[in-house]
């Protein structure tokens, strides 16, 4: 059985199909990318998983459970956490206090520990804990966004273009801490405009075009896809 399972996904905004019917699914312990354009409809499908956006019964399941009904705090709760497009961070709180946010669910005695692991992934934001998440730049945002997500000691984690407006050691940073978290065992589902990056880090991956999945399969195959490479990577098609 899938960790999560992906079927038949539709998003509408009023007359707009902007995911029309897609199929996927992530094992557990994969990290699996979701690649494509500017418009694709990626974010809208990662939304809806993340229960943001309704979605049809038995459209979206969780470690074999129907998502149908289950709003976002519910599936945040149950282990599947979203770093969202646009970071999301709390701006008026301190970075300590954003990540003690990422664990407000818990109430077992190892969340001091795991605030230690965040700084050490992040060093940056050791320097900055006692800050306001809105006095930092761009790329400290993003490594708080997803140090909160990860306090909350998701099952399944799920980020909306990570590397996106990003200075290139950053992303570099940032990818590190994804490889080294799904080494650790966690699952991830990784929304990403930067296919080559992407495809890289994954284990799998598949493409979408205009609302559907036109491509999936093995990572290195898709890196090595003469239309994935002519599309995506900015190579001419041989």
């Amino acid at each position: 059985m899938s960790l999560l399972s992906v079927t038949g996904l539709e998003v509408r905004y009023g007359g707009i199909r902007a995911v029309k019917g897609i199929d996927l699914h992530v094992e557990e312990g994969e990290l699996v990318c979701l690649i494509g354009a500017n418009g694709a409809g990626k974010s809208s499908a990662l939304r809806a998983i993340a229960g943001m956006l309704p979605t049809a019964p038995s459209a979206v399941r969780y470690g074999g459970r129907d998502m149908a009904g289950q709003r976002a705090f519910e599936r945040a709760r149950a282990g599947l956490a979203l770093v969202p497009e646009g970071r999301g961070i709390f701006p008026q709180l301190t970075v300590e206090e954003n990540l003690a946010m990422g664990a407000y669910a818990r109430n077992d005695d190892g969340i001091a520990a795991d605030r230690d692991r965040m700084f050490d992934m992040f060093p940056i934001l050791d320097e900055r804990r006692l800050q306001t998440g809105g006095t930092l730049s761009g790329g400290e945002q993003q490594m708080l966004a997803i140090g909160r997500a990860l306090m909350s000691r998701p099952k399944l984690l799920l980020l909306d273009e990570p590397s996106m407006g990003l200075a290139p050691k950053v992303v570099q940073r940032i990818f590190e801490v994804l490889r080294r978290v799904n080494r650790e065992g966690m699952t991830v589902m990784l929304v990403e405009q930067n296919a080559r990056a992407a495809l890289a880090l994954a284990s799998r991956g598949y493409v979408m075009e205009s609302g559907e999945i036109v491509l999936s399969g093995n990572a290195r195959d898709l890196l090595d896809n003469p239309q994935v490479r002519a599309a995506y990577l900015g190579e001419a098609a041989t």
